[in-house]
Formats: C-alpha cells, structure tokens, sequence
C-alpha cells in the first residue's frame, strides 16, 4: 500500500494505491474542504488540532488502510534550482550540492532541509556538464508537516515538494511538456523533461484573485462570485460576457509568466521547447481555460488525467473523472511509493 496526502490551501485530498502486478491500483480516495490558515501559517496548536482531527476523519472515511504516508510542501515555501556541475560522478555532485546550495537558498543551511536529483548527463555539450535539481525546505516547515500527522495517528514516510509529485503523476517520461496546477494561493509552473522535474515557478496569482476579480467586477460576495467563475468561466457569450471580461486580465497574467518560464527555460537552461501543457488543479476545469490558453501561448493545451497510471474500474472512473485534476499531487505522492 502507498498513501499520498496532500494538505491544500482549500482542500485535503487522500489517495492510497495498492500494487496488482506490476501495475498500481486505486485502492481509495477521499477529499474534504477546510478552512483557515494555510498549514503554514498557523502557529496556534489548536490550529494544528482541528487539522489532524480533520486528516484522521479523511483517512477513516475514505477507508484508508495504511498508516504511512507521503506528503508534498507547498511549492511558495520551498527553493528549487538547477545547477550546472562539470562532469561529476553521482557521489561527487552529492558532496558538491553540500558546498554550492549555501550561495542558491535564501535560508542558512543548518535550518534546511536539502535533497538533490541529477537530472541529465550532458557529455556532448563543450564543456561537457552535469544538471542537478537542488531543493530546499525550511526544517520547520517539515517538522509542522510531520507533527500535524503524528497528531492525526499517522507516520510521514517521505517529504517532497508539489510540483515534483506532479511530475510523476502527469509528464509523460518521453517528452518535454510544462504543467501549470491552480491552487487557491498560488499558480505553480513546472517543465519536466523525459518525466523529471527541470525548472519550477511559483506566482501567486491563482483560484482566489480569479473569484476576486469577478466578485469586484461584478460587486458580488465571494461565494456568488465562486459560483459565477466555475459556471461561465472565460465563455464570451454567457452573461454578456462579463465574466469572462472580469477573468481575462487575471489569465492573461498567468499566462505572460508561462511564456517568461518557457523563455528563461531555453535560454538559461538551453532547454527543449515544450511542445504541451498540461493543466491541473481546481481552476484547470474553467469553462474555456483550455481554449483560451491555448490562443494565447499557441501551444496544445490539456487536462491532466493523473488516474490515466494506474488500474480503476469503470465505476470509479466515472465517479472520479470530474474531481481527477484536483488529485494529481496527492496521486503523485502515492505513486512514489515503494
């Protein structure tokens, strides 16, 4: 059994895989809302409490079995950079993460947690090079992660950032594609190349500023404003187009910063051009998300299917198929599992 949960700004979402063959297969799933401060925010215990009890309910309700999890930290909270080694060995470029990621993360190493991915071997390149994926996080930030889960009755297995669990449950492992997953807090980008996480950006324009600016445009509470998004979304011809007027700014936004990460990705890391971008998340079902991205970056653009991995009857895709983009972290978790 794997179990990925990952603690969202909005929801809780759990997944626990089981292995059939060679192959996982969902074995259950469960989501739940909350609200209050982003986990790492809090700084009151009852904060943590009402958290854990909520997570222990997830777990017992959505007939989870196993006790072991997997979490993912919130990309805004964490540092993730390539690096340009010489030629190294596997072991050098491990004590040479050590000695550089001092002059990389904004926090003193000692109050770091760091690991580190050798992404690709480039040996034709003059002078040949080595590029490493460095990622740090705040050791206070785990300890809240990992706290919040012993207080729900459960044991953190691994610890790994967002967008590497996306990766793993949404790039295919023979292309360069980019991912964009809409949280409630932030947007957060990735390019992954042959089924590794090789850059990453996080903006803070996401699901909350999209209902704001149709709440302010349209001078509705936030909950109408939730509402008016996710039934008309960027549809012109619905409401006079209104919504889609009010939404349009806001997206346009996001997608300058996916143009500026395809940019810095092919100039500075001399990366393929991503041919696809896959999206995730709650806002990625926006009616016309797709087909207004897609205008504006004249790439492909899809929804990502994280359950397209692994085994499901037919019944729990159906049931599932509406909320599948909002699990592809949690997914992602579980399918890092052993």
């Amino acid at each position: 059994m794997s179990v990925g949960l990952d603690i969202g700004s909005k929801t809780i979402k759990m997944v626990e895989l089981a292995k059939d063959g060679g192959k996982w297969k969902l074995r259950s799933s469960g989501v739940v809302g909350y609200s209050g401060n982003p986990i790492e925010h809090m700084q009151d215990e009852k904060e943590l409490t009402a958290l854990s009890g909520l997570i222990r309910k997830l777990h017992k309700e959505s007939n989870v079995s196993s006790k072991d999890i997997s979490i993912a930290l919130p990309e805004p909270q964490v540092f993730t950079r390539t690096i340009k080694f010489p030629l190294l060995t596997d072991q050098e470029v491990a004590s040479a993460v050590k000695w550089e990621a001092e002059q990389y993360i904004p926090i003193p190493i000692n109050e770091a947690i760091i690991q580190h991915q050798v992404l690709e071997r480039r040996e034709n390149t003059s002078p040949p090079e080595v590029l490493a994926l460095l990622v740090a996080a705040p050791r206070i930030l785990v300890e809240k992660y990992v706290k919040v889960a012993q207080m729900a009755g459960l044991t953190v297995s691994a610890v790994e950032t967002e967008l590497v669990s996306l990766v793993r449950a949404l790039a295919p492992v023979d292309q360069t594609v980019l991912l964009v997953d809409f949280g409630a807090r932030s947007t957060d980008i990735a390019i992954a190349k042959n089924g590794l996480l090789s850059f990453s950006r996080s903006i803070p324009t996401a699901g909350e500023a999209f209902t704001r600016a149709v709440a302010q445009s349209l001078g509705v509470d936030p909950k109408q404003a939730e509402e008016y998004k996710k039934t008309y979304g960027l549809s012109g011809n619905q409401l006079e187009g209104k919504i889609s007027g009010a939404l349009g700014p806001v997206f346009r936004l996001v997608a300058e910063e996916i143009k500026k990460a395809i940019q810095f990705y092919q100039t500075e890391e001399k990366g393929d051009s991503p041919q696809t971008v896959v999206l995730s998340g709650g806002t990625a079902g926006l009616p016309e998300a797709i087909s207004t991205l897609s205008k504006s970056l004249n790439l492909e653009v899809v929804v990502g299917n994280p359950f397209a991995k692994i085994l499901l009857d037919p019944e729990t895709a159906k049931k599932i198929a509406p909320y599948a983009p909002l699990y592809s972290i949690a997914l992602g978790l579980a399918l890092g599992g052993e």
